[in-house]
């Protein structure tokens, strides 16, 4: 079942996202060479906690960190640690925060110092479908409009979209339906978009193969054939004007017909 939220509960979530895109552009403000993972995940914890809020990724389903950090290779879950950032890095920053109940979700990915062109093109074109997908979050729309933007803009481009990963609804619980797949499936369920649905929409882009493993440290996955990653996420709300994109920097707000 996908919740529907009230005017009300955008609100709140409104403000655990704000606390994400804020906490993010920190963390990107301090990616550069040198400094440790670790250090980035106690940049992130210390802000979402003196903003009030609890990091939402500690502990879930046992995870470690307050932060996600990606590098490279790695596609997803990577746990902080000692590892140390290198010019021509490529980090992927996912941050969760809870706060008054809701939860907030988003993700960037950061090139350390200076990159290839191909590298640069990776990260924008991951961007680029993050927003296409962005742009079919529509009242009357189906859920797979989504997907396929998001496909067809990186394939379009050379590169692959991850399958073992997807997006999903978000609201008092960090997962829930439904589950949005950056992919187009003919079976895959494809419900039409009602206002008031709220989507972590969170495509992750690999510059080779879609295929991936995880490490033995059970979290991180990694691309099979080792080549880069990138991911980008927005929590996103759809109104009657459109798309609000919850975890953006931007203060504007779409006018909603939902009982507050």
């Amino acid at each position: 079942m996908i919740i529907i939220k009230s005017l009300r509960e955008l609100e709140l979530m409104r403000e655990s996202n704000r606390v994400v895109a804020e906490a993010l552009q920190e963390l990107a403000k301090n990616v550069a060479a040198g400094i440790t993972t670790e250090e980035l995940d106690g940049i992130a914890e210390e802000h979402i906690r003196r903003r009030g809020g609890v990091p939402a990724f500690k502990g879930y389903r046992g995870y470690p960190a307050s932060l996600c950090i990606s590098v490279n290779e790695e596609i997803v879950h990577g746990i902080p640690g000692s590892k140390k950032l290198q010019d021509g890095d490529i980090v992927s920053l996912d941050l969760g925060v809870l706060l008054n109940d809701y939860y907030g979700d988003a993700a960037i990915t950061v090139a350390v110092g200076s990159v290839s062109p191909q590298v640069q093109k990776l990260l924008q074109v991951t961007e680029n479908a993050l927003y296409k997908g962005i742009e079919q979050a529509l009242v009357g729309n189906r859920l797979l409009d989504i997907s396929r933007a998001i496909q067809g803009t990186v394939e379009a481009q050379g590169f692959s979209v991850v399958r073992d990963f997807v997006g999903h609804g978000i609201g008092r619980s960090l997962h829930e339906e439904p589950q949005i797949p950056n992919f187009y499936s003919p079976t895959a369920y494809n419900p039409r978009l009602k206002e008031g649905m709220v989507f972590a929409l969170e495509p992750m882009v690999n510059e080779g193969t879609y295929k991936m493993k995880i490490l033995e440290d059970e979290w991180t996955a990694v691309t099979a054939d080792r080549k880069l990653s990138a991911h980008f996420e927005h929590t996103v709300a759809i109104t009657r004007n459109g798309p609000w994109i919850l975890s953006s920097l931007n203060d504007e707000k779409k006018s909603l017909d939902l009982a507050g």
